[in-house]
């Protein structure tokens, strides 16, 4: 019995939303058509609306894919804070401020800071786009909450605006030092990044 070894390709909707993301984030939502992710993804205009009911629909799903990986980030920075022993509020914290980086580590040198904050700047307040990102934004602040209730809000505007200024600066830096910040804020030790120190 021979199996075959090829790699599958991706469902549409994978290629469709892998398009999105590449195209999304380094252009723009507003500054990219359909026709541009279609061709990107190497599917049919059809198959994209098969998947996606609008464009608006295709940028709710990325909208909420990308902030599953930063979750993931998070999630995988509490996990490996565990398994080192146990994990403070400082700690906590710091996970959230390390997921960051994490993700603009993952764009390289295509770093363009946050891509939710980006795509709400081009729509109304009243969008349902911008309702979208005010959940997921509300979100970490809540988790930021978990490590330190006192300072949270205060720590959510670090965090914000430190990925705001790296973003239109392309470079990560802002948010290293807000990491640093964040840990005077907490009077904790210094722990360094990717981990308990």
């Amino acid at each position: 019995m021979t199996h075959d070894t090829a790699p599958r390709p991706r469902p549409a909707r994978q290629r469709i939303l892998a398009a999105a993301d590449e195209l999304f984030y380094s252009r723009g939502v507003l500054s990219t058509g359909i026709d541009a992710v279609t061709d990107h993804a190497d599917v049919a205009r059809k198959s994209l609306y098969n998947n996606f009911a609008s464009k608006d629909d295709l940028v709710h799903a990325w909208l909420e894919q990308r902030h599953r990986d930063w979750r993931g980030y998070y999630d995988a920075r509490v996990a490996a804070a565990q398994g080192e022993g146990s994990v403070d509020g400082a700690g906590l914290v710091l996970a959230v401020f390390d997921a960051y980086l994490d993700h603009a580590m993952a764009a390289g040198e295509g770093f363009r800071g946050c891509g939710l904050l980006n795509t709400a700047a081009g729509y109304p307040p009243d969008s349902a786009v911008r309702q979208l990102v005010r959940r997921q934004k509300q979100e970490v602040e809540d988790l930021l909450a978990l490590g330190s209730p006192t300072h949270a809000d205060m720590l959510s505007h670090l965090l914000e605006g430190a990925v705001t200024r790296a973003g239109l600066e392309g470079s990560p830096d802002r948010l290293h030092r807000a990491r640093e910040q964040a840990a005077v804020i907490l009077g904790a030790r210094t722990v360094p990044e990717g981990g308990q120190g």
